[in-house]
């Protein structure tokens, strides 16, 4: 059986890292200066998807990067993510808190998971709840295409899930960043565009 003949109730749009922190001017990255005009527009663009999934009785899962916190709410930050992000604070990807959220154009998620890492399958109920649902096709979307989205895209991969990256769906820091991740993609994903699958669906 092929990706397309997977029926709407069994497929998910998959958001990954779409969150208020990462996107929104006054989340984390965005006071720290650390945006990219190709990030910025994609809850835009996914926006007339994610509406149609939604008229078609698919689903909205959502990946949220999460910075646990111990006592005081200090968070716990790894060091290579400490090194390459200094910026990052007490009260930044807190679970619960409007910076952990899906930015207000996607919302809401039918399925949130949070995550600790770049793979969203790594020690996360993610598998647990698209099966549970019936999940068997995702449309893979969001940031940044070389990590979070290759690492999930990867992890679905050999989890046997049918998996379409959207290419104009997802970006990444630079377009050859983006453009190298969809290339390395090819061989475990089939490579769309938002405009081809709302077509399908229209």
């Amino acid at each position: 059986m092929s990706a397309d003949d997977i029926p709407i109730s069994q497929t998910a749009l998959l958001l990954c890292d779409l969150q208020n922190d990462f996107i929104h001017p006054n989340g984390a990255y965005g006071k720290a200066g650390q945006t990219a005009a190709a990030i910025a527009a994609i809850p835009a663009r996914l926006k007339p998807l994610a509406d149609a999934m939604r008229a078609r009785g698919g689903w909205i899962a959502s990946t949220h990067f999460t910075l646990f916190t111990g006592k005081g709410g200090e968070p716990f930050i790894d060091p290579h993510l400490r090194k390459m992000r200094p910026f990052l604070k007490k009260g930044d990807f807190v679970m619960g808190s409007w910076g952990h959220q899906v930015v207000e154009e996607l919302a809401p998620s039918d399925l949130p998971v949070e995550k600790v890492g770049y793979d969203a399958f790594y020690a996360t109920r993610l598998e647990w709840i698209l099966r549970k649902v019936g999940i068997r096709r995702l449309l893979v979307s969001g940031i940044v295409t070389n990590g979070g989205v290759a690492s999930t895209v990867r992890g679905a991969h050999v989890r046997e899930f049918h998996v379409t990256v959207l290419e104009d769906g997802c970006a990444a820091f630079t377009q050859e960043l983006h453009d190298t991740a969809i290339a390395a993609l090819r061989p475990v994903a089939e490579i769309s565009s938002v405009a081809a699958e709302l077509a399908k669906l229209r």
